[in-house]
């Protein structure tokens, strides 16, 4: 028995160790303090906490890092000047051929971006989409990160693939982290994620399906206001505000929603 409780305060021991908050690096944080991000970016670093969520992931100046649908380039302000001097970053994009639905994104986001060339270094650009999962070269990427994306290609039909495309492009020991929205465990999960929300417990067992190890969770992110059963799905909520004026300032009050954030380990030995 002494040995039973001596293992199980050990495993404890070593679980209490993993969760506690490593310390930011200060390089991360001159980037994130910098006068040259957008505005509209900087006035959401509130509910996004960079620096606390990119630390979480485990993130180093030298690592080689693919974001995945980088959006309108809110981690890319951060990623890429962080990462310009000693590591590499990819952006994996959405399909733009025949004007698909994300071409104004991607325009939008080169838009932004080809300005500050010259602090954010070289960006390799890959496509991730129905049929487009070569995101990197095989077993390259120390780090992979998606922010608020998993339920779109759940909605795609091709998140099993998207993930599959994580872990050939991650090195053994690599890292997958997941941001999204976090939905209600009261109600079954839509496998298409219609609404915008995705059961964390769903998403952690489609990433290990994908072959990923679990590591852990964070909280930075949660919003306890958020019900998740808005008229709109999570677009009602900021930054999206569907529903315009209506009960806008009541959304607004809200906030950003709760979202979950994931970290996955490819294991060394795969």
């Amino acid at each position: 028995m002494r040995h039973v409780i001596s293992l199980f305060a050990m495993a404890l021991a070593t679980a209490t160790m993993a969760a506690a908050p490593s310390a930011v690096d200060p390089a991360l944080t001159a980037v994130i303090a910098s006068n040259q991000r957008t505005d509209t970016f900087v006035a959401r670093d509130a509910a996004r906490h960079p620096a606390e969520e990119l630390t979480f992931f485990g993130v180093k100046s030298d690592a080689n890092v693919v974001e995945l649908w980088p959006g309108g380039g809110y981690w890319t302000e951060i990623l890429a000047p962080y990462l310009a001097a000693s590591g590499h970053y990819t952006a994996a994009l959405p399909p733009t051929k025949n004007g698909g639905e994300d071409s104004s994104t991607v325009v939008q986001w080169r838009a932004r971006i080809a300005p500050q060339a010259a602090r954010f270094g070289t960006i390799k650009e890959t496509t991730l989409g129905s049929g487009h999962f070569e995101i990197a070269p095989p077993a390259s990427a120390d780090l992979i990160v998606t922010f608020r994306n998993l339920h779109n290609w759940m909605g795609g039909g091709y998140a099993a693939e998207a993930l599959a495309a994580c872990f050939r492009a991650l090195k053994p020991g690599g890292v997958l982290g997941i941001e999204d929205h976090r939905g209600s465990n009261a109600k079954p999960q839509d496998p298409l994620a219609k609404s915008g929300y995705v059961r964390q417990d769903y998403a952690i067992n489609l990433v290990k399906q994908a072959g990923f190890e679990f590591v852990g969770s964070s909280e930075v992110d949660a919003n306890p206001k958020d019900t998740k059963d808005w008229p709109s799905g999570v677009w009602t909520l900021p930054p999206t505000l569907t529903l315009g004026e209506k009960d806008r300032a009541k959304y607004v009050a809200i906030g950003e929603a709760d979202n979950f954030v994931l970290k996955f380990r490819k294991p060394k030995h795969s």
